[in-house]
């Protein structure tokens, strides 16, 4: 089967001028490498495209692929991971992973907190801030916030904990205020902000789709000596081999509770073949959903998905062809006659 492999190469974009952080989500040459090699390993040819630049002057070309792989990020505007899906739907090509609808909701972390409220999902409360102004005018409405202090803020749609310090967590309203409106001039975005969770951290790695969707394992975050403290932040995630320990939990009940949690909120969204849940503990105890990862990363051994399936006893291999199994089994007919896209 020929397997195209669409990704954006952090190098590449590098070299183009972009920031570190601007390119935190984009994957190295030892991703693409690595994923190439297990596709290979499960029999399949493999094409390697590269980013959606590149994947659109091969399509107007008439080239095509049995599968995508797809690992793209995209780099412009909030809806910015579902272009490649989307492109690839235009031309009924199959591909991995979510489709554009539910990539674009969980990027944006307020609207996917919204189908958690909907689904009955507990996740911590929120507002949006979504202006220089409205940041400006925080310190007038202390007593209307609908979230008390201390309050946890982060860019409404990024990921790899792009914008998340330890100054994240703020305590008083001008505070509030100073710190969104940075986030918003770095970032160019709405800003939300939700009330801070103090206890223990977890990802929760998910393989499947719909009814046999299933969680592969319970991981906890633990921050190191040295780490930033209070949050998984850019800068933790970065430098994660010296900063952060990964623990497979093994409590019975936590595992359960957590487990069961993670399903819901990715069948809340209609995630597809694999994915991580974010899942944090309150004061007392209770466990929330933060956010959903649809398009998980995928480096063999500092991504937190393939992390945890190594822990649980899967190996990377198994994990590939576990999310090309998934795809493949809804992969649909090619439309025929004069509805066919151009070079089927």
């Amino acid at each position: 089967m020929k397997t195209g492999l669409v990704y954006d190469l952090r190098k590449e974009y590098l070299e183009m001028g972009f920031s570190a952080e601007e390119t935190a989500e984009f994957d190295s040459e030892e991703t693409i490498g690595a994923l190439s090699q297990a596709i290979a390993d499960s029999g399949h040819e493999v094409c390697r495209i590269g980013h959606i630049y590149e994947l659109t002057r091969r399509l107007a070309l008439g080239e095509r692929w049995d599968l995508v792989f797809n690992m793209a990020e995209g780099l412009y505007g909030r809806s910015r991971e579902a272009q490649v899906p989307a492109l690839l739907e235009a031309f009924n090509i199959p591909y991995t992973f979510s489709d554009p609808l539910t990539l674009s909701l969980a990027l944006d972390k307020a609207m996917a907190k919204r189908i958690f409220r909907e689904s009955g999902i507990p996740t911590p409360d929120f507002f949006v801030i979504t202006s220089m102004e409205e940041a400006g005018g925080l310190q007038e409405k202390t007593k209307t916030l609908p979230v008390p202090f201390p309050i946890f803020l982060k860019p409404v749609s990024e990921g790899t904990g792009k914008g998340i310090t330890s100054s994240s967590i703020v305590n008083e309203p001008q505070e509030l205020g100073n710190q969104a409106r940075r986030l918003i001039a770095k970032y160019n975005q709405p800003v939300i902000a939700e009330a801070y969770l103090p206890g223990r951290e977890f990802t929760v790695g998910i393989l499947g789709t719909g009814r046999k969707a299933r969680a592969a394992g319970v991981l906890e975050v633990k921050l190191l000596k040295g780490a930033e403290p209070g949050a998984y932040s850019y800068a933790n995630k970065e430098l994660c081999e010296e900063r952060v320990k990964y623990t497979l939990a093994k409590n019975k009940k936590l595992v359960e509770e957590a487990s069961g949690l993670a399903l819901k909120a990715y069948r809340a969204l209609e995630c597809r073949d694999a994915g991580r849940v974010d899942i944090k503990a309150g004061m007392e105890g209770g466990l929330y959903v933060l956010e959903v990862n649809p398009l998980a990363g995928l480096h063999p051994t500092h991504s937190d998905l393939p992390i945890l399936c190594s822990q649980s006893g899967m190996k990377y291999g198994e994990l590939v062809r576990s999310i090309m199994d998934s795809a493949l089994e809804r992969q649909t007919k090619t439309v025929s006659g004069r509805f066919a896209p151009p070079g089927r």
